[in-house]
């Protein structure tokens, strides 16, 4: 009947210390003090909700007042003060609400009651729940009494926020400490509870309830009874994903899939089917997130305790974690986080969204791109060394070459012509009359500069070289760290095969022209210290569509990256080119900034006046004298 149904949580809450679960440190220390006589005269039971702190107390009380206890330290459930204890007639145990009754006041008239000794059993309980809701004048009335109180009083005090307890509260006390249920305990009492309410629960639904508890046994029985009731007794890992509101493994799977094949397409209409059954954005990153840890950790077997997923699903996960590689998994993981801490501030979610979950698709092609930047680097054939000059002395010692100048950018810069080097054909001193000479071959001509553009003043840098011995190994040096930058590159790529490029070239006169009234921008809306590290910064055009931005310091290229995107979005949008600005430090380009006088007021005037001869003269017609 109605009314005499009982919640889960209820009917089948522990009695004994045996039956309680995932608490095995405590009850057998509470065991061990009862049967060695060492009962403490205060205990505090802390920890997360639905754990068994009240149940503990309850089952404490019960036992230590027990006539007949049994050789394992449990209450025998026979003897007239268990019986009186279950029928709750009992005038041993108090139960007090700390909620509901924190004034001095409540705990004066508890002070009251421990002053008369139990009239059955040895001991009186007083157990006080969500103690931490007294006020400070009731903790501080309480003691006297907590400290030193009749040697026939327990007091059992249960809280969920230990911080808040005072500290003089605490020292008087022996504290326990509650842990959260693990998922196989509360999965494992599920289906002894559903045999025993001849429940059909498959494991895997009884997995996502113990997930969804989050280590509360409550909250997991409450949980267990709406399901049983909405599905008629049938908890099925589908119906249970259903009413839990969860979105199902099987979508996760779906979109790594598709971000592995790079089908944006794909990945959108999946999400838009996501969306339309009411999930949120965030939930979609988070349990994305989730999944693609649950693949890491798939990658090695040591490490698949840590996989907290159905029993049902760990083979699935095993096999994809085996098509999935590492590097993309790592690199989907950073993106998403990026997601997830911008979803909050971004205006249109769905869009954050998307924009994620393209770059995802992407990612995979980025790191590919990244990897074989980086083999090639590693494998690059170091230069040969410069054939010796025919038949010189071993007695001259060679000069060493010069150190290459980095000259101010020359627009249309032609090659220096092809020069031919005498040498002497028989090993005479060059000086000698008479020494036959033949030509010998021209070394090959250098390799042009990168088109580089500096503030105005800047000293040309004198480490920056590009002979071709260290081009090379500048390249692997130039590989950019972070993985954004490489899948905004493979977008771009991505774009430029679809839609048609207009013919333009980024050259550095108009790089250089957007770049200046792009800090002259900054500078009018009074972003000073941003206008004067721009300042302090360099430019290269490397075509057909690549800005390089040169830092001196690495404070400078953070600035540098900060406004990244908005010089990205500045050049498309006055060039129409798919732009891609990098950075890169110099640590040896310095600025020597030109120092502009500082003028008093009557200097200013006088500046004015030789400007324009017609402001004095307007002065002097209307006779004005000038306030400085």
């Amino acid at each position: 009947m109605a009314e005499n149904y009982i919640v889960s949580a209820r009917k089948y809450r522990p009695q004994t210390f045996d039956t309680v679960v995932g608490q095995q440190h405590i009850t057998t220390t509470l065991k061990n003090a009862i049967r060695h006589q060492q009962l403490a005269h205060a205990y505090l039971f802390c920890g997360p909700r639905g754990v068994g702190k009240t149940t503990c107390a309850r089952i404490l009380a019960r036992t230590i007042n027990c006539e007949n206890p049994t050789p394992d330290m449990e209450a025998c459930g026979e003897c007239n003060t268990c019986l009186s204890f279950k029928n709750n007639t009992s005038f041993n145990v108090f139960e007090l609400d700390a909620a509901s009754n924190n004034s001095v006041d409540d705990i004066r008239n508890l002070i009251d009651q421990v002053r008369f000794a139990p009239q059955q059993g040895k001991y009186k309980i007083y157990i006080i729940d969500e103690v931490h809701m007294l006020s400070a004048a009731a903790f501080n009335a309480f003691l006297k009494t907590l400290e030193e109180p009749p040697p026939y009083a327990i007091f059992i005090l249960a809280t969920t926020e230990k911080h808040k307890i005072l500290p003089t509260i605490l020292s008087r006390c022996q504290i326990f400490d509650f842990k959260r249920i693990t998922t196989n305990d509360i999965v494992d009492h599920l289906q002894s509870i559903a045999s025993k309410e001849h429940l059909n629960a498959e494991e895997a639904g009884l997995h996502v309830i113990a997930q969804k508890s989050e280590g509360c046994m409550r909250d997991a029985l409450s949980m267990l009874d709406r399901i049983s009731s909405f599905t008629n007794g049938v908890l099925s890992y589908a119906a249970t994903m259903e009413h839990l509101n969860l979105l199902d493994a099987d979508y996760y799977f779906r979109l790594t899939d598709h971000m592995l094949a790079q089908d944006v397409a794909g990945t959108l209409l999946l999400l838009d089917q996501v969306l339309e059954k009411g999930f949120e954005g965030d939930v979609i990153i988070g349990g994305l997130a989730e999944h693609l840890r649950n693949l890491l950790l798939c990658k090695d077997q040591r490490m698949a305790k840590l996989l907290d997923v159905p029993n049902d699903h760990k083979p699935i996960y095993f096999e994809k974690a085996n098509q999935t590689p590492p590097a993309f998994i790592l690199s989907a993981l950073n993106v998403i986080n990026e997601a997830e801490l911008g979803y909050k501030n971004a205006t249109n979610k769905r869009l954050h969204i998307e924009l994620c979950l393209i770059r995802l698709c992407y990612v995979l092609h980025a790191t590919q791109n990244s990897d074989a930047v980086k083999k090639n680097s590693s494998n690059v054939v170091p230069p040969p060394a410069p054939m010796p000059q025919a038949q010189i002395p071993q007695t001259q010692t060679p000069q060493p070459p010069a150190r290459p100048v980095m000259q101010e950018p020359v627009m249309n810069q032609q090659p220096a012509p092809q020069q031919t080097s005498v040498t002497p054909a028989n090993g005479q001193n060059l000086q000698e009359p008479g020494a036959q000479y033949h030509r010998a071959a021209a070394p090959p001509p250098p390799q042009p500069v990168p088109q580089s553009f500096g503030p105005q003043n800047m000293m040309p840098s004198s480490k920056a070289t590009t002979t071709s011995s260290n081009a090379n190994e500048g390249a692997g040096r130039r590989i950019r760290k972070n993985l954004l930058e490489n899948i905004d590159a493979s977008l771009s790529n991505a774009g430029a095969d679809t839609t048609t490029a207009e013919t333009k070239e980024l050259t550095l006169e108009w790089a250089t022209e957007l770049y200046n009234q792009y800090k002259q921008k900054a500078r009018e809306e009074s972003k000073s210290v941003l206008f004067a590290q721009l300042s302090m910064m360099q430019l290269e055009v490397h075509p057909p569509e690549e800005v390089r931005i040169i830092a001196p310091s690495e404070i400078t290229e953070m600035y540098a990256l900060d406004q990244r995107n908005d010089l990205i979005e500045y050049y498309r949008a006055h060039t129409g080119i798919r732009v891609r600005v990098t950075t890169e430090i110099r640590e040896d380009v310095t600025i020597v900034h030109e120092q502009k006088a500082i003028l008093s007021k009557p200097e200013i005037y006088e500046a004015m006046v030789r400007k324009n001869p017609n402001l004095g003269k307007l002065k002097d017609a209307l006779n004005l004298q000038i306030e400085y």
